[in-house]
């Protein structure tokens, strides 16, 4: 019953439970909201430690894409996928076109794309299966790698809280700490470097460390020392909930801007500490939307990487909306972006039914 009310709390329309012993699936599909489109959202594989810690992702995931979709003006709601088990020994053919057949038995309500632990490979294996997927290769119609538009959204993103709080758009010079380089996170420090800032970097991937220091001037520091950088701006690109009330006090930056999902452990609790200290937060689903919107681009059957980067830039007028309301209303910018968000998903609910399945052409119905 607990599991009920907390649907009904964070108004999720669907969450399948996948289960196929044979291949050893364990898997979790939830859809927050088909309000403004299908849900989309990526798949993530990860050794959750139990089955609540992986439904409490998932749902607070699918919850912040229908968030990310809505402040980003795309036609699409919120959705995402959860494989429990481990990227790096447990993955097959057969768990990915298992997984495949349970998307493809929710008809479009969710259309699946990569995320930690997932790849453009895997995509591919589920697309065997299924039309409603994103990300696969250029050779099927597809995008390939969404990481890079990501992180040229997170760059777009930190350029805009820069102006806000230095008044410079410039980040030369200006000291960045990434925490985790991994693929967006990769991406990030090459266009941070070209930029000329300068930059700190951790991961708990020796590979990830050594992919990034091999082409960019980074100083490299522990993973629990990365919070505390004197910096001007901290970058979460790993996973979740990194700012909480353990972390947020240590914290000696001026801007968080980064890729990662679910940034503040508590929305409004953490939003509210980072603003009495007066660091200047960019919602993690505003200022990581580039993925999204990298992917989108596919749905109309013509993508072009050109028009994904085009519409990426966007990013930063979107946060210096979310900037204007929280000052207006005195508000965190965490509760700011929400009503962004909430305000355009409301306007289209009075609408009623937008027949979204008209518009929207994944791959395999070219």
């Amino acid at each position: 019953m607990k599991v009920f009310q907390e649907l009904a709390e964070m108004g999720h329309e669907r969450v399948l439970l996948c289960s196929n012993p044979d291949v050893g699936l364990k898997a979790i599909i939830a859809v927050h909201s088909t309000v403004l489109g299908p849900g989309l959202g990526g798949l993530r594989m990860w050794p959750f430690e139990s089955f609540d810690e992986a439904l409490t992702d998932v749902l607070r995931l699918s919850r912040g894409m229908t968030y990310k979709a809505a402040s980003a003006g795309l036609n699409l709601g919120g959705g995402k996928a959860v494989i429990i088990g481990d990227s790096k020994t447990d993955k097959s053919e057969a768990l990915f076109r298992s997984f495949g057949r349970f998307v493809d038995s929710l008809g479009g309500l969710y259309i699946t794309a990569e995320d930690v632990g997932s790849d453009m490979e895997d995509m591919e294996l589920i697309h065997t299966e299924t039309q409603w997927v994103t990300g696969v290769s250029p050779a099927h119609g597809g995008s390939g790698d969404p990481s890079i538009v990501t992180a040229w959204g997170v760059l777009q993103g930190m350029k805009a809280a820069v102006k806000w709080h230095f008044d410079d758009v410039s980040l030369k010079n200006r000291s960045v700490a990434i925490q985790g380089l991994g693929s967006v996170g990769y991406h990030l420090a090459k266009q941070l470097y070209k930029e000329g800032a300068k930059l700190f970097g951790t991961d708990i991937d020796a590979a990830a460390i050594e992919s990034v220091s091999s082409e960019v001037e980074i100083e490299i520091v522990g993973t629990d020392e990365i919070v505390e950088v004197d910096c001007d701006i901290l970058a979460p690109c790993a996973l979740g909930a990194t700012l909480n009330e353990e972390s947020i006090p240590k914290l000696r930056c001026k801007i968080v801007a980064g890729a990662a999902n679910n940034q503040l452990e508590d929305e409004h609790r953490d939003g509210a500490a980072l603003q009495e200290r007066g660091i200047l937060y960019a919602p993690d689903y505003v200022i990581n939307a580039g993925g999204l919107i990298n992917v989108y681009n596919e749905l109309g059957g013509d993508y072009q990487r050109d028009r994904a980067v085009r519409m990426t830039r966007g990013i930063y007028l979107n946060l210096m909306g979310v900037f204007e309301i929280a000052r207006e209303y005195g508000l965190p910018t965490a509760v700011a972006a929400e009503k962004l968000a909430e305000r355009r998903i409301e306007t289209v609910k009075k609408l009623g039914s937008r027949h979204w399945g008209r518009f929207i052409r994944p791959n395999g119905h070219r």
